[in-house]
């Protein structure tokens, strides 16, 4: 049987340890080839915030997770990534991409990025149902994918029913911890616009964005392409799981 391979891409600095370590954890157990890549192949580190301190012990990663991103760290693909820049790096070998999140500001290296908007937007059209190709994104992971376009202009998620972090979220921690965190919890600065709505925006319809304010795990799986979506670290484990079962029964099926 096909081994899945998974490609995470990263910036070099800034996602969410919980986001990141329990997918890859994940991952591995079900036994597929995990691969991490950043901008020129260094090694790459999760937020800090979220894993000491005083902000880890109010806000941050649980001991579980900061355990398990212990544990990635030490792996030789997290310490050995691939290089995006790269010119032979190619999207293609992979039957899953996964994006996760994080709000601190590092992040913008992967959200922005040109060469990564290039390489999804021939990946994610060739994840349209029935095939072997699945994406899942968490948190600010989904703007990677609304802000690609594809040829057309549109992104590539424009007729995608998808979720990503909620307004009310965003706004609770940004409000919540302004005074003493200033503003960490906006990714692109104090007065940018939420990721609900710059990622609904670039949707055919706002009623495609699917919002859910409970604070239990809450996935998103579209039904014409293969691709799933979580708010923020309280889903990472249940789009993790969903995630393996899509992949697992795309191959299964013999979808290329």
């Amino acid at each position: 049987m096909t081994t899945p391979k998974v490609l995470i891409p990263m910036s070099d600095y800034g996602h969410d340890p919980t986001e990141t370590a329990l997918p890859f954890t994940a991952f591995k157990a079900a036994g597929f080839s995990v691969h991490f890549a950043t901008e020129t192949g260094q090694a790459p580190a999760c937020d800090e915030k979220m894993l000491v301190g005083i902000t880890r012990k109010l806000l941050g990663a649980a001991k579980p997770a900061v355990e398990a991103y212990h544990l990635m760290a030490q792996a030789p693909e997290f310490q050995s990534p691939l290089a995006w820049s790269a010119p032979s790096f190619d999207l293609e070998p992979y039957h899953l991409i996964f994006l996760p999140g994080g709000h601190d500001k590092g992040v913008r290296q992967l959200l922005d990025s040109p060469i990564i908007h290039a390489h999804l937007a021939s990946y994610f059209p060739r994840t349209r149902k029935p095939s072997a190709r699945c994406v899942a994104a968490v948190c600010h992971g989904v703007m990677v994918l609304s802000e690609t376009e594809g040829h057309d202009g549109r992104s590539v998620i424009h007729e995608c029913e998808t979720t990503a972090l909620p307004t009310r979220f965003e706004q609770a921690a940004f409000w919540g911890t302004r005074v003493w965190l200033g503003g960490y919890y906006k990714t692109y600065g104090v007065g940018s616009e939420n990721v609900e709505e710059s990622v609904t925006k670039k949707l055919d319809d706002p009623r495609q964005f699917q919002r859910s304010l409970g604070m239990g795990p809450f996935v998103v799986e579209d039904k014409k392409y293969n691709y799933l979506s979580g708010r923020f670290p309280n889903d990472a484990q249940l789009l993790a799981e969903r995630t393996i079962a899509l992949v697992q029964g795309t191959l299964a099926s013999g979808m290329i």
